[in-house]
């Protein structure tokens, strides 16, 4: 069962109404359930089962505290691809052994603070992050862990933009290449090959080009065994998407068709979810500022912006938008847009609902990627974030001041006068 449901002829997130949030805290804000983020990690952890597993949840798609110390209570591991990124997990109580470390730009001072936390493994995207990472371990004189990330040059059917698995993406590198970069990596005193990792890229709807990618990195284990190199665990990254629209394969589906395919291998096997893990979870909530009825389009003028859920000006994404409260009457087709001062600033075209100014709606599936690129575009302050657990509503992010906006800012004295 969701955790956004309607009750009293009001969407509630759990048991708490959305009104009543607004009312309090404001819009636009960003609403979370905790039951919803929990259910949908152990719907990962138990697919597993008693295979040696590690849940790494990509901090990238929500990286608030409140919901890493959540994940880290239910001993997740994490994928981070900076060091801000690793810093939070452990501001928040994540174990830094249960972290990977991927991106393909890493910082030689990145590196130096993932050994000092004494991360689980760097992921390693090209030769030249290789060399550097070998010499940095060495000049701390200690081992780094690692794995390579392997390009299988798979098309996993998504959106350009977060396609990560063809041999024109930027990530990763080809086969033969990883098979010598292991065998540098195997005979540099100072690293040591723990693992094998891929990401063909997000919101992938379709179990098979995981299958497939799976059969180039076990190809790849098989070579490297005949080369004495062996390795503790297989990484097979994230990626599988969210019902926005489409239908999604189960979690429990796409876990048994890759654990299948590794039965009886002594690897464990790693997965870096992060939509799947709190995308659901979460809605943006905003009131309608205007109705502006014309002749070609018409649009609600709401108080959320491109600047608070950015993906569909970015990726034309589309969401779920309901209104909180729903009206009786005859729908009309609204385009939902926000007040920043571009055309690409909508929330969803073509909605048919019932509306006045006034209203609260909700934009569905926004716990992903939705506040993590969150800016403050046209100088506006950043929504709360609350999280609903046991129908208490915390807030885990407070709304920006104005001030705020300015507050790392300064006036040299030269121009001050």
């Amino acid at each position: 069962m969701t955790s956004f449901n309607q009750q009293d002829g009001a969407l509630h997130c759990e048991g708490v109404s959305l009104e009543a949030i607004a009312q309090s805290h404001g819009t636009p804000t960003y609403v979370y359930s905790h039951a919803a983020i929990k259910d949908a990690f152990l719907s990962y952890q138990n697919a597993v089962g008693d295979h040696p597993h590690l849940i790494c949840y990509a901090v990238k798609a929500n990286s608030n505290l409140a919901i890493l110390r959540t994940l880290a209570s239910l001993g997740a591991g994490f994928d981070v691809v900076s060091v801000g990124e690793l810093e939070r997990v452990m501001a928040a109580g994540g174990d830094a052994g249960k972290v990977v470390f991927s991106g393909v730009g890493k910082t030689a001072s990145e590196m130096r603070r993932g050994l000092q936390a004494g991360i689980k493994c760097f992921n390693v995207e090209s030769e030249a992050e290789l060399r550097l990472l070998a010499s940095v371990a060495e000049t701390m004189a200690c081992i780094a862990p690692i794995s390579i990330r392997v390009n299988p040059d798979v098309d996993a059917g998504t959106h350009p933009y977060i396609s990560t698995g063809l041999r024109e993406n930027k990530f990763g590198v080809d086969v033969e290449s990883a098979r010598d970069l292991y065998r540098f990596a195997d005979d540099a005193p100072f690293l040591e090959p723990v693992g094998i990792d891929c990401h063909i890229g997000s919101q992938i709807l379709d179990v098979a080009p995981f299958i497939t990618a799976l059969h180039s990195l076990l190809g790849l284990i098989d070579e490297l065994a005949e080369d004495g190199i062996s390795l503790d665990h297989l990484d097979v990254g994230g990626g599988l998407g969210v019902s926005y629209e489409s239908a999604a394969p189960a979690v429990a589906e796409y876990v048994f068709a890759l654990a299948e395919h590794i039965a009886g291998r002594p690897l464990e096997l790693l997965f870096e979810p992060g939509r799947s893990i709190v995308a659901m979870a979460g809605a943006l909530l905003t009131e309608v500022l205007y109705l502006k009825p014309g002749d070609l389009r018409q649009f609600a003028v709401v108080d959320a912006a491109m600047n608070d859920l950015l993906r569909p000006a970015l990726y034309g994404a589309r969401q779920e938008i309901r209104a909180v409260s729903p009206r009786a009457g005859d729908a009309e087709i609204w385009d939902i847009v926000g007040p920043v001062c571009e055309t690409s600033d909508f929330l969803g075209k073509d909605r048919e609902l019932v509306l006045e100014q006034g209203d609260l709606l909700a934009v569905m599936g926004a716990g992903a990627y939705g506040f993590s690129m969150a800016s403050n575009y046209n100088s506006r302050p950043r929504p709360t974030e609350v999280l609903i657990k046991d129908d208490t509503v915390h807030v885990i992010s407070r709304r920006e001041s104005i001030t705020d906006l300015w507050r790392s800012e300064e006036i040299p004295p030269e121009i001050a006068s």
